[in-house]
């Protein structure tokens, strides 16, 4: 049986119409909700998701104290990462299920508290066996903040909004990423021991938890819903039982924004982890020039979101943002890669590329937003956003392997290429949906 979504309110029965319409008596679904509903929903998301950014970097800045305390070595440091990054994207995946059965708000809070264990597992370690247990408490935590906090804003921001509360939502992550070194780092310093930075990171995220936990009514996702829920018909006109659980996995617009996530993020992690010591060697320049290219990158890329949400909300053709800001990102890590620019040029030009990145991060979730199937949007941003934890783990070695064979460059034209071929699974995704618009279909049937 051919089953179609039907997004065109014309072409459905009048009963359904009625149902699907807004009324005065549901406050979260009505047209005129206030401008101080949405902040406050989009500002509790916002500290939930730069939580989770912080608790990426729970370990790699103090791993030069656990190489001293216990003569750890880079490797098996590296195993810490990758053991995070392992088990939050299985956990991404799986976490959109659950999600999307018991709703996000709950789930969020089990998160927050895996982050509270993964600090104090932190602060009691003895030993490596103590880090490994706070990676893999961390990474669960993590798992499942992006299919939990896109349900939470999709249900409770309002349209004309939605654009800044994906804005937002980037910008928050930048946030969280730039001040878990400072804070980590800081209270060491502050302290004289990395166990008190530590313990302190969990009571951050128990006061996190306390602060949602106050406003727990904003971040409900199972009050009211926006945007109406298209009823499934089958042949006839009829309205049909809801389909298996799994059936988005089949959706080919799924997959390519999962093959989007995992390109855009492997040159994101190759730009992180490498770029600094990549421009030592091409430029001569010290590492403690070069060094500041990565906060360069991030501080431009959150330029670039916030500029991004304004993009994402006045733009039908999101295909368009992404893939212009991406290109023109990676021109500008090839002219770096090339050796042609002089050292300080080379440095600025690769942090003005975080600058595309962050411009294209917002239209890229609402790109997911209009690919997902209605009633499964919590899987479909848990499979697509596992695509990004799959990066993370999978470039680092690849391009760690080019840097240690004297190729330093390879990591710019790398990241350059990574992302055209990100651009290329967005642009799929684009036609996908335009194909939709015009013959009445939704976008994840159309690009099916």
């Amino acid at each position: 049986m051919s089953l179609h979504w039907q997004a065109s309110i014309g072409n459905l029965p009048t009963s359904l119409i009625s149902a699907m319409t807004p009324s005065a008596s549901t406050p979260l679904a009505a047209t005129t909700a206030s401008l101080r509903q949405d902040a406050r929903t989009i500002g509790l998301v916002g500290l939930a998701h730069g939580t989770s950014h912080f608790f990426h970097l729970l370990l790699p800045p103090l791993f030069p104290l656990f190489i001293r305390d216990f003569g750890l070595s880079y490797a098996e440091l590296g195993l810490l990462v990758t053991t995070f990054f392992v088990i939050s994207g299985i956990g991404q995946a799986l976490a959109g299920f659950v999600v999307d059965r018991i709703g996000a708000r709950p789930v969020l809070f089990a998160a927050l508290s895996c982050f509270a264990l993964a600090g104090v597992a932190v602060s009691l370690a003895t030993g490596y066996s103590g880090l490994l247990l706070a990676a893999a408490l961390a990474g669960l935590g993590n798992c499942p903040f992006h299919p939990a906090d896109f349900t939470i804003l999709n249900r409770r921001v309002s349209a004309a909004r939605l654009g800044h509360a994906f804005s937002t939502h980037g910008l928050t992550g930048n946030l969280g990423w730039a001040a878990a070194p400072l804070f980590l780092t800081g209270l060491t310093a502050a302290f004289g021991s990395w166990r008190v930075a530590a313990a302190c990171a969990s009571v951050l995220a128990v006061c996190v938890m306390a602060i949602l936990w106050w406003q727990r009514d904003a971040i409900d996702d199972r009050q009211g819903e926006w945007a109406p829920v298209p009823v499934v018909l089958g042949k006839g006109g009829q309205p049909l039982a809801p389909e298996h659980p799994m059936a988005f996995l089949r959706l080919p617009s799924v997959w390519m924004c999962f093959s989007f996530f995992f390109w855009s993020t492997c040159a994101l992690s190759a730009i992180q982890s490498f770029a600094s010591p990549a421009l030592q060697q091409i430029t001569g320049l010290p590492l403690t020039l070069t060094s500041l290219v990565v906060s360069g990158y991030m501080l431009f890329g959150a330029v670039g979101i916030v500029i991004g949400g304004f993009l994402a909300s006045r733009s039908d053709r999101l295909e368009r943002i992404i893939s212009s800001c991406l290109l023109a990102s990676a021109a500008l890590l090839v002219l770096v890669g090339s050796g042609v620019l002089p050292g300080v040029m080379a440095v600025l030009l690769t942090a003005v590329a975080g600058f595309g990145t962050g411009l294209a991060g917002p239209s890229r979730d609402m790109l997911i937003k209009q690919a997902a199937p209605p009633g499964a949007t919590g899987r479909v941003y848990g499979m697509v956003y596992s695509g990004l934890d799959l990066g993370f783990a999978t470039a680092a070695p690849v391009f760690g392997a080019l840097l240690d064979h004297g190729s330093p460059a390879a990591v710019f034209y790398g990241s350059a290429l990574a992302l055209t071929v990100g651009v290329a699974s967005a642009a799929v995704v684009g036609m996908g949906i335009q194909r939709k618009r015009a013959t009445g279909l939704s976008a994840s049937a159309a690009v099916a």
